[in-house]
């Protein structure tokens, strides 16, 4: 295990960004039943955390996109954490609509992009995937090159690193799923009876908690 992939899993839970609940789980806006539920947004109002995780996405650009033009945040919640990535390379900052404007210029990509221009895509939080692919698609569209995605979390969904194979993008998480349960576990955050329960979720997340019709 990373060093980092630990350091950040302890900070997310501490500052509860990360909250675990298997006996009480939480409804995601997909409607999936979770006993896990994530928000980075948060980060942005813990200086030290906020800063820690800047500093190590720049290190992973750096150490493997060392001819990177251009950081692209995923709207909205890696827009922040994305431009301060970009200022501390001293790179260019764009970032990514779900959707088009619906006025205006009905941009997807706001900022200035130019065609040829290698790109990373920062995101907050890896789940299915599809919103990173999406912004990665919109920048292929735009002829520019994805040269990879990092994001602060990811879940590690089967379904979700699948998908980032099949477009053939790489992708890196700061921290992931099964170092968060580790490092609970660790610090007595939760107990090893709800270990089975969490890693059950995660094999079939979109069924899990539903009682059999």
């Amino acid at each position: 295990m990373k060093l980092y992939r630990k350091q950040l899993a302890d900070k997310l839970l501490k500052i509860k960004v990360i909250k675990l609940q298997p006996n009480n789980p939480f409804t995601w806006a997909s409607g999936w039943k979770s006993p896990i539920y994530c928000d980075n947004r948060k980060t942005l109002s813990y200086p030290e955390i906020r800063t820690y995780i800047k500093i190590q996405i720049a290190r992973i650009i750096q150490e493997n996109y060392p001819d990177v033009d251009v950081i692209a945040g995923v709207a909205t919640g890696a827009i922040a954490q994305g431009a301060l990535v970009a200022d501390l390379l001293g790179l260019p900052f764009i970032y990514i609509r779900p959707t088009p404007k619906d006025h205006g210029l009905e941009n997807m990509i706001e900022g200035d992009l130019k065609p040829k221009q290698k790109v990373v895509v920062i995101e907050d939080l890896i789940s299915t995937g599809g919103s990173s692919l999406k912004a990665v698609e919109a920048v292929r569209n735009d002829g520019s090159e994805v040269l990879g995605v990092v994001a602060i979390f990811s879940y590690d969904f089967p379904v979700a690193l699948e998908m980032f194979k099949k477009a053939k993008v790489k992708l890196t998480a700061l921290s992931d799923y099964d170092t968060v349960l580790s490092e609970a576990l660790a610090i007595n955050y939760i107990s090893e009876k709800d270990i089975e329960t969490l890693k059950e979720w995660r094999i079939s997340p979109s069924t899990w908690g539903k009682k059999p019709q």
